[in-house]
C-alpha cells in the first residue's frame, strides 16, 4: 500500500483524544463493532456524522436474512446468495456470513433487539425478492431498522461508549511507517469539541455507510454522501466493485422532478403478495422470471425500466389492494403513512413505484476480518467490499453482513492488541505523522456547494440504471470538467472553495462518483445491477472478475483487474 499523500484541504485540529479504536458510523456495523471492541477491553470512541440514531440502518423496512426457519439452512441461503451476485461473489465471504449469521442475529437478540414473533413466540419470517425460503426476520411490521438501531444505541448508552455526534470525518491519519494513527473530523456546531479536531488510535474502523447521495434520487438519507470511501481513496485503500450499485425497484414516485432521500416501498410488501403492474393493470413480470415480482432486485428494476421505455411512462405501479386495511395497519404501517403524507392510500389505489439509487454493493476492499489494504484500518458495512454482494446484494443481506464482519473484525482487532502486549510493551497511540498545513503539500481540490445537485444530475443521467459507452463518456467528460475547474483555482496554499461541511461533502461525492463512471465504462458487460445497453449479455470469459481502484498522488485513478471472482488477500 502506498499513501498518496493527498487530504482534504482543512484547518489544522485543535483538540485530539486517544483511544484504541475509533468507530465512524453508528449504523449497525459500526455500534456491533464498537460494543464488541468495548466488550474486549478496548477504549473505543464512536464519531457519526449527525445523531447516533439517525443512520442508514433505521430507514431499513425489509428485516434481516438469516437461516432460522424451520427446514432452511446455511447452504440454501449461500445458494441464494450467489446466485444473486451474479457469479460475482467471494464464496469464502459467503460461506462466512450464511454460517455465523444466525447466531449473530441471536446475540443482537440478547443485545436487546425485539423482532415480531408468533403466537407461540417463534420469530415471524417472511420472504423477499431472491429468497426461496422464508428467511427475513422483521420488526414493528416494517420497522426493522429501527428497532435494531434503538436496540444498539442504548447498548452503547448503557456501555456509556464515548460518542462524538454531528461530526465529519475527513482523513486518515497514518504515523511514519504508514499505519493508521486515527482520524481528523470535523464537530458541527456546540458541544464538548467544536471544530476540526483529530482522534489517535492505531485502529480505525470505517462504517460510514452508503454513498446513494451521488444520485439525484435515492432511498438513503442525505447524511450519505460517500465519506469512508473518499477517505479511503485518499489514505492510498483499494476500492472494488463501485460499478455495481442497486438500485431498488419500488421507490415511491414523487414526480419527474423529485430530488433527494424518496420513501422506500419495502420488497416485503412483494413478498407478502403485491403485484407490479402497469398503467393497463398487467402484471408485467411473469415469464420474466420463475420468481415473478421476487426476482432478485436486479432483474425487478430492469423489468420496471423497460415497461416504462416500452409505454413511454415515468413510472410503474404496485398493487397490494388485495391486503386490505388490517394488513396494511399492522404489517406496513410506516409505508402505509408514507404513502398517505403524499396523498396516495394503498388500501384503495396501486402505488406508483420507479427504480432509485439505494445500495452500494461495492466499497472499501477488505478481507474476511475487515481489514483492508492499510494497515490498521478496517471497513464494514455498506462502505465495505467484503466479496459477499458480488454483482448484486440479495434482500436484507445487508443489515446481516454488517452484523456479522463488525464482530469478525472486532475480533481481529482485539487479537492484534493482545498479541502486541504478549510481545513486550504496548505504545496504544503511534504519532500521527504533522497536519499537512504548509503550502507545497499534496490538496485536494474542492468543490463549491453548488456543485453537489450538479454532480447528483451527472450521474442519474450518465449512470444510472441503464447505462452505455456514451453516456459513461459524457458523465466522465462532465465529472472531469468540475474537478479540473476547481483545480484551476488552486491558491498557494492548495485551498479552493472555503472549507466546509458542503464542500467537503460535494468534494466526496465527486471522487466517488469518478470511481463509479470510470468501472462502469471499462465493464462492458450486463451483470448484476450494472446494465449496459451497449453490452447486453453477461460476459464470464472476460469479466467474471473484479475491477479494484485506486488513487494516485496526482488524483488520477489507477484500475486492475482481479485474477477471478475470489479477492485475493489484503495483506
Amino acid at each position: 500500500m502506498t499513501s498518496t499523500g493527498i487530504r482534504l484541504h482543512a484547518p489544522a485540529p485543535g483538540w485530539s483524544i486517544p483511544a484504541d479504536v475509533v468507530v465512524v458510523g453508528s449504523g449497525v456495523a459500526g455500534l456491533t463493532a464498537a460494543l464488541r471492541c468495548e466488550a474486549a477491553g478496548l477504549t473505543t470512541v464512536v464519531v457519526t456524522k449527525a445523531r447516533l440514531d439517525d443512520g442508514s440502518t433505521r430507514w431499513a423496512q425489509g428485516g434481516i436474512a438469516a437461516a432460522l426457519g424451520d427446514g432452511d439452512t446455511p447452504g440454501q441461503h449461500l445458494d441464494d446468495t450467489l446466485v444473486a451476485g451474479a457469479g460475482l461473489c467471494d464464496e469464502n465471504a459467503v460461506r462466512l456470513l450464511v454460517s455465523e449469521g444466525p447466531d449473530a442475529v441471536r446475540r443482537l437478540i440478547d443485545t436487546g433487539a425485539r423482532f415480531d414473533t408468533d403466537d407461540a413466540g417463534a420469530i415471524q419470517l417472511t420472504r423477499e425478492g431472491g429468497h426461496h425460503r422464508r428467511r427475513i426476520a422483521h420488526a414493528g411490521g416494517d420497522a426493522t431498522g429501527a428497532e435494531i438501531s434503538r436496540a444498539l444505541v442504548d447498548a452503547v448508552r448503557a456501555r456509556g461508549l464515548r460518542t462524538i455526534e454531528n461530526a465529519l470525518v475527513l482523513d486518515l491519519l497514518t504515523d511514519a511507517e504508514g499505519r493508521t494513527a486515527g482520524v481528523t473530523l470535523h464537530v458541527m456546531g456546540e458541544g464538548q469539541h467544536d471544530g476540526v479536531g483529530a482522534v489517535h488510535a492505531p485502529a480505525v474502523v470505517l462504517a460510514t455507510g452508503g454513498m446513494g447521495q451521488v444520485f439525484s434520487a435515492t432511498t438513503n438519507p442525505s447524511v450519505s454522501t460517500g465519506d469512508g470511501v473518499a477517505l479511503a481513496l485518499r489514505a492510498g485503500a483499494e476500492v472494488s466493485d463501485l460499478e455495481f450499485v442497486q438500485f431498488h425497484p419500488t421507490v415511491l414516485f414523487l414526480g419527474p422532478d423529485a430530488e433527494g432521500q424518496q420513501p422506500l416501498v419495502s420488497e416485503a410488501v412483494r413478498g407478502e403478495g403485491a403485484h407490479l403492474v402497469d398503467a393497463d393493470g398487467t402484471r408485467f413480470m411473469l415469464g420474466q422470471h420463475e420468481l415473478a415480482e421476487l426476482a432478485p432486485r436486479d432483474i425487478v428494476a430492469k423489468g420496471i425500466t423497460r415497461r416504462m421505455q416500452e409505454m413511454g411512462a415515468e413510472h410503474m405501479f404496485l398493487d397490494a389492494r388485495h391486503f386490505g386495511a388490517h394488513m396494511w395497519e399492522h404489517r406496513f404501517p410506516t409505508i402505509l403513512a408514507a404513502c398517505r403524507a403524499h396523498g396516495i392510500d394503498p388500501v384503495t389505489e396501486p402505488i406508483p413505484v420507479a427504480p432509485a439509487a439505494h445500495y452500494a454493493s461495492g466499497g472499501v476492499r477488505t478481507d474476511d476480518r475487515g481489514r483492508t489494504t492499510v494497515p490498521g484500518l478496517y471497513a464494514c458495512g455498506e462502505v465495505a467490499c467484503t466479496g459477499v454482494h458480488g454483482a448484486n446484494r440479495l434482500a436484507s443481506n445487508s443489515l446481516l453482513e454488517g452484523l456479522v464482519y463488525a464482530e469478525r473484525l472486532a475480533a481481529d482487532i482485539a487479537a492484534e492488541r493482545a498479541e502486541h502486549a504478549a510481545n513486550g510493551p504496548y505504545t496504544r497511540v503511534p504519532a500521527p505523522v504533522r497536519h499537512p498545513d504548509t503550502p507545497g503539500t499534496p490538496a485536494h481540490p474542492l468543490l463549491a456547494p453548488e456543485d453537489r445537485l450538479a454532480v447528483q444530475r451527472i450521474m442519474t443521467e450518465g449512470a444510472g440504471v441503464l447505462r452505455s459507452a456514451a453516456s459513461l463518456e459524457r458523465a466522465a467528460q462532465r465529472l472531469a470538467e468540475l474537478h479540473d475547474r476547481a483545480s484551476d483555482t488552486l491558491d498557494g496554499e492548495g485551498k479552493t472553495a472555503e472549507p466546509g461541511v458542503d464542500t467537503w461533502e460535494a468534494t466526496n461525492l465527486l471522487d466517488v462518483a469518478r470511481v463509479l463512471v470510470a468501472a462502469a465504462a471499462l465493464r462492458e458487460e450486463t451483470r448484476g445491477c450494472h446494465w449496459r445497453e451497449d453490452h447486453a449479455d453477461r460476459d464470464d470469459a472476460h469479466w467474471r472478475r473484479h475491477l479494484v481502484v485506486t488513487l494516485r498522488a496526482d488524483r488520477s485513478l489507477a484500475v486492475r483487474t482481479t485474477e477471478s471472482a475470489d479477492f485475493p488477500p489484503t495483506r
